[in-house]
């Protein structure tokens, strides 16, 4: 029984500091000697009886003062570093860093609510941050949640429940059948047309086409070997951007991927316009021997692939009403457009995904099992020309013609 300053008894596992704050200790389910203090004797037995309620029924963490920062570190280094990519991990930090870490990160997990992360993701809204910059904030924190929630740092997830806005794209964007071929007539002769048709063809993501290089291509088979990617981004330990070759997003994005016969027309074309390029910049430079380079023998990266479709577009929408002109876009919209296209043409599923290198076809379904307004109209006509082909077999002679009749008979009235 403890007692206060004065000698009298106050309960068990209670006693008063010199301080005159009173004390209560237990010892938690994780083995940890826990603390409580308040001025206020009736309060701290409120607390008292409320902690150990919750650590019998499991119900408290096995530490309640780790910051979302700390605990960032830790979900990183335990459950990240050792199984994602350097880019992914890059992306990760840049996200938290840039978004989470400036509202949350020095509060103490178990006390993050639902509120505070909604909250968050109003900020970030508010910022001008489109849906899915704001959907990376919410999946990361759910992650990060239910991982500490498996090892009993917190026993909810704040994050799971959060709704965004209704700014979310219904669609990826893809070339139209018609905006397909103006962008393909405008640039035809252009520096990067091999380029941009080859990407169209295959559906290569853009680190994939940058990472190409001559021994990729196989025309015995008719394929392109797809197991490298080269991207320019700052790594650990880089002083600034630079290039890095590696292996491509997934394990499943080593894969080989067939060549029509418009993609061996620019494949071929690209070889020879290497060629020249190579014999007018003599200088080597690091990955000068990729098949797709500058006009100066360097290494292609994702702005520079931006800025060569923009100089088409501008092009074409010169001499158009503001109403018509194409939107600009990037690289990565070949992929779609090439994907949908196959949807469009009645390429399976499965083997889209084989084509992609998605993980899983579930991924492939999500992404881009989605049509053009025409396509939707000809489908639905085909279900129509079906339907009008389908013949009632039960009927009689005598009953088909009394139905005509009363067609005739009906066509023939006049409306008042």
């Amino acid at each position: 029984m403890g007692k206060d300053i004065n000698g009298k008894e106050i309960g068990d596992n209670i006693s008063q500091r010199k301080d005159g704050r009173y004390c209560a200790r237990y010892i938690d389910r994780f083995g940890n000697r826990k603390s409580i203090y308040n001025r206020n004797l009736k309060e701290l037995k409120v607390q008292l009886r409320n902690a150990v309620y919750e650590n019998q029924n499991e119900l408290n963490a096995i530490d309640d003062g780790i910051t979302l920062d700390e605990w960032f570190k830790k979900w990183m280094q335990v459950y990240k570093i050792p199984v994602v990519r350097l880019n992914t991990k890059r992306h990760y930090e840049h996200v938290y860093t840039k978004h989470i870490s400036p509202t949350l990160g020095m509060l103490k997990i178990t006390q993050i609510t639902q509120l505070q992360v909604k909250s968050l993701i109003n900020k970030v809204n508010d910022a001008g941050y489109q849906w899915e910059t704001q959907n990376k904030i919410r999946i990361l924190l759910i992650d990060m949640f239910d991982r500490a929630m498996e090892d009993n740092f917190v026993k909810r997830n704040p994050a799971k429940g959060v709704r965004l806005g209704k700014n979310k794209p219904n669609d990826r964007y893809i070339l139209s059948v018609e905006n397909q071929a103006e962008f393909f007539n405008c640039s035809a002769g252009t520096f990067y047309n091999n380029l941009f048709v080859v990407a169209v063809n295959t559906g290569l993501r853009p680190g994939e086409l940058f990472a190409l290089s001559w021994d990729d291509v196989d025309f015995d088979n008719m394929q392109l070997n797809v197991d490298k990617t080269l991207v320019y981004q700052k790594f650990d330990n880089d002083e600034g951007k630079t290039f890095h070759l590696g292996p491509p997003k997934t394990e499943k994005s080593v894969r080989k991927v067939p060549i029509n016969r418009q993609c061996e027309i620019a494949l071929k074309r690209q070889y020879m316009l290497k060629n020249v390029i190579a014999k007018r910049n003599v200088k080597q430079v690091e990955f000068s021997d990729r098949l797709f380079v500058t006009k100066f023998n360097t290494p292609l990266n994702s702005v520079l692939y931006s800025a060569a479709i923009k100089k088409i577009l501008d092009e074409i929408n010169i001499q158009k009403d503001n109403s018509e002109v194409i939107e600009d876009f990037s690289g990565h919209t070949f992929r779609h457009t090439f994907a949908t296209r196959c949807i469009e043409n009645g390429v399976n599923p499965k083997v889209l995904q084989k084509y992609l290198g998605h993980a899983t076809l579930q991924m492939t379904m999500d992404l881009y099992v989605h049509t053009t307004d025409n396509f939707k109209k000809s489908e639905m006509e085909k279900l129509s020309n079906a339907m009008d082909n389908i013949r009632i077999t039960d009927d009689t002679i005598e009953h088909q013609y009394e139905i005509k009749q009363k067609v005739v008979d009906f066509a023939g009235v006049k409306m008042a």
